[in-house]
């Protein structure tokens, strides 16, 4: 008897891709719902978020040939969340895919992985749910209106969100192959005609059809664990669960088969020494380089492993947070996500129907009695870690950003649970008569019906925030093209549109894509100025466009060109963005007393707010220090020192602390001089009385008045003056005061 032919590539292709076409016709009917909502309200093709941009933008300069380069000229930028998603994005662009018709491409990609999610959520769903239930699973995921959003967003949310998922399910497969068929379920009857599963369910093939070989297996779920940490950090998660289950499966030795005649040994070819050292305990390896690869690159090409993002947005990296303002950010943010996020409450109601926590709840415990009466704790084991992955936002300054976007890739777990749920609740009714045997697929039609009742609101916001953002950033992106000079260089806090379009340098005053510019905006504004001074004047701004309130540090702020103000909306970080000149004729207009006297010099000096300068004197901060960094223009404070004023400096501009009980810092003198004074620059919103004392030794107190800044010398024992020395400001009588400058002058 002949053996049978193998299949053509192509018939084989075709077989592997079947049972995603109904996903792709549903993700593509809602697709081109999405789009046609964007173009009827923008008028051209837009993205509801500037992060987009900033992707489109990095992909651009790869295609340019500049690998991980925001702004030509400026070399490699830890501002990249994605490494892969531009790196998707980049051919389209080198095809000739230009300016916004980039977008276009961007949609297709969202459409691909959209249905792959539902594909992947599905057959996750299906071991511990049936296939009743997955096909449910897999209806809740295309009906979903939060990756509907997500989708044609421009965004990597949905494609890490599938990636998460495919390496749930494709670890659970490895470590509890071969599920059982729905009829060996003893509750479970055989399915009637009225029960045929939706159209979603050809998106589950059986089991015996989808299983790879182990070897295959174990390479795809390796490939998966080393990519996701590359779509996003939190990927590390995936890296965890695929090492994990892929040490478990190197673990296992199969029995050999029974009455199996030995083999001749024959040498292994070097094809196969590598096949089996792939397919063996190395490949456990592979999914733990994947969150390595970031930090490698960013040492390799930045000279530190941190990348800009993880020190603006993450509390761990955060230096404003110690141990308890830590514990209860992150506290705060689970409190959020357990009764707001995923409750449908004010953050999500766009996404979730109110009450969403409820459902989700019972669907955990739902699944551990599904894994229990299917012999399946690993599955449900991976989706509880997959679940509890949405914590990890907790630990940004805020998960709450840009539509939740860091919460909802974690989401495939809550269906997943809400399909068990579905199955729970049907068996039980057939216990209870088994007749009803389609409860099962109406619980889960029903919550994909809920979740589909939100896509016309998330459709229709997602098309007004695109608009917004087209309004916006992306149309002072294409006037700043048409009215700046070509060598400008744009101080910008949203600096994705602004780029992308422009076509000019830009200088991101956040941090997240110009490198070294992160740790003095978490800093504040204060510290922001008393950067801007010592910057080179080539490395600064011309322009910038910004939201003042945002930017916060009018001294650099000139002459203002043109605002962009769109109201009407909900997704911008103001309602007028406006174009200015750059202005740096106050800078370093501060750096010295108002009053000075002839031979008299300065031994020391404390600049409040000036990293640097703090840094080298020991000053100590208390938690949340950002919030009252400031940075002021006012006229030339009144001064007690002594010596002539300054007539040249009639305005000045300097940083500062608000909100001061006590300023301690170390001053460094070679010698003791002759004589000396310290000189504050400080402010009182009602009039303070400071004690100052030099080694633990009163030197004296000062007043400050109400208003605004003053200076006040006061004389210090110069004796103590030697080396290391220690001062301290405390408050003896106010609220507080504003701490802007400490000299200590003399001969």
């Amino acid at each position: 008897m002949a053996a049978p032919q193998a299949p053509s590539p192509l018939r084989a292709l075709a077989a592997r891709a079947l049972p995603y076409a109904p996903a792709l016709a549903a993700s593509g009917a809602l697709g081109a719902v999405c789009i046609r909502a964007v173009l009827e309200q923008a008028g051209r093709p837009a993205l509801p978020l500037d992060d987009a941009f900033i992707h489109m933008q990095y992909a651009r300069r790869l295609a340019e040939g500049g690998f991980f380069s925001f702004v030509a000229g400026d070399g490699y930028s830890t501002g990249a969340t994605s490494l892969l998603w531009p790196v998707l994005l980049a051919p389209f662009h080198a095809l000739g895919l230009r300016d916004l018709s980039l977008v276009y491409a961007i949609w297709a990609l969202g459409l691909v992985f959209h249905a792959a999610l539902a594909v992947e959520t599905a057959r996750l769903a299906r071991p511990l749910a049936g296939p009743a239930a997955a096909a449910g699973a897999g209806a809740m995921c295309a009906g979903f209106a939060a990756f509907a959003w997500f989708a044609w967003s421009g965004m990597e949310t949905v494609a890490f969100a599938w990636i998460l998922t495919r390496t749930a399910r494709l670890a659970a497969a490895l470590c509890e192959p071969d599920p059982p068929e729905p009829a060996a379920d003893s509750a479970q009857p055989a399915p009637s005609p009225a029960s045929a599963q939706p159209p979603l369910a050809s998106a589950q093939p059986s089991p015996a059809s989808t299983q790879p070989p182990p070897a295959s297996a174990a390479r795809a779920l390796a490939l998966a664990g080393f990519a996701a940490p590359l779509l996003r950090p939190e990927g590390a998660l995936a890296s965890l669960i695929a090492a994990l289950a892929l040490a478990v499966a190197a673990a296992r030795r199969p029995p050999p088969a029974p009455h199996a005649a030995p083999l001749p040994p024959s040498p292994p070819s070097p094809g196969r020494r590598a096949s089996r050292l792939l397919d063996g305990r190395l490949l456990v390896l592979a999914p733990l380089l994947g969150p390595l690869v970031v930090p490698a690159l960013n040492q390799l090409l930045a000279g530190h492993p941190t990348s800009s993002t993880t020190t603006v947005k993450w509390l761990l990296g955060n230096p404003n947070y110690d141990g308890p303002t830590l514990r209860a950010a992150v506290l705060e943010n689970v409190r959020l996500l357990v009764t707001d996020v995923i409750d449908g409450g004010q953050w999500t109601a766009v996404f979730l129907p109110e009450g969403s926590a409820a459902i989700i709840a019972l669907g955990a415990v739902a699944l551990a009695v599904a894994a229990h009466r299917r012999g399946r704790p690993v599955h449900a084991a991976i989706v509880v870690a997959l679940a509890l992955g949405a914590l990890l936002p907790c630990t940004y300054l805020s998960f709450l950003w840009n539509r939740v976007r860091y919460v909802w890739p974690f989401a495939p777990a809550w269906i997943v649970m809400a399909a068990c749920l579905a199955r729970e609740l049907g068996d039980a009714a057939q216990r209870l008569r088994p007749s009803l045997h389609h409860v099962t697929p109406l619980v889960a039609g029903a919550f994909a019906g809920a979740l589909a009742a939100r896509l016309p609101w998330a459709i229709d916001d997602l098309a007004n925030s695109a608009r917004a953002i087209d309004r916006q950033q992306a149309s002072l992106g294409r006037w700043a093209a048409l009215h700046l000079p070509s060598d400008a260089r744009i101080g910008v806090n949203d600096t994705g549109a602004l780029a992308y379009l422009s076509g000019r340098s830009t200088f991101d005053v956040v941090g997240l894509t110009t490198e070294g510019e992160a740790r003095y905006w978490v800093a504040g504004a204060g510290s922001r100025f008393e950067h801007y001074e010592t910057l080179p004047p080539e490395r600064r701004p011309t322009h910038f466009i910004v939201y003042p309130h945002w930017m916060a540090c009018a001294p650099v702020l000139g002459r203002e060109l043109i605002d962009a103000t769109v109201e009407d909306q909900s997704i911008l970080g103001g309602t007028t963005m406006v174009a200015y000149e750059a202005r740096w004729d106050l800078l370093g207009s501060g750096a010295l007393p108002v009053r000075s006297v002839p031979g008299e010099k300065i031994l020391d000096e404390l600049d409040v707010s000036d990293l640097e300068s703090e840094s080298a004197h020991a000053y100590a901060l208390e938690p949340l220090a950002d919030q009252r960094n400031v940075a002021l223009s006012l006229a030339a404070p009144e001064s007690d020192a002594p010596g002539e004023l300054d007539p040249t400096r009639a305005e000045i501009a300097d940083g500062g602390r608000y909100h001061r009980t006590a300023d301690r810092f170390v001053a460094h003198l070679a010698a003791p001089p002759a004589e000396a004074r310290l000189v504050l620059r400080v402010a009182s919103d009602d009039g303070a009385e400071l004690a100052v004392s030099v080694a633990g030794e009163e030197a004296g107190t000062v007043d400050v008045p109400a208003g605004t800044w003053v200076e006040r010398a006061l004389p210090l024992p110069a004796a103590r003056l030697s080396g290391p020395t220690p001062i301290a400001i405390t408050l003896r009588r106010g609220s507080g005061f504003h701490a802007f400058h400490y000299w200590v002058a003399g001969r």
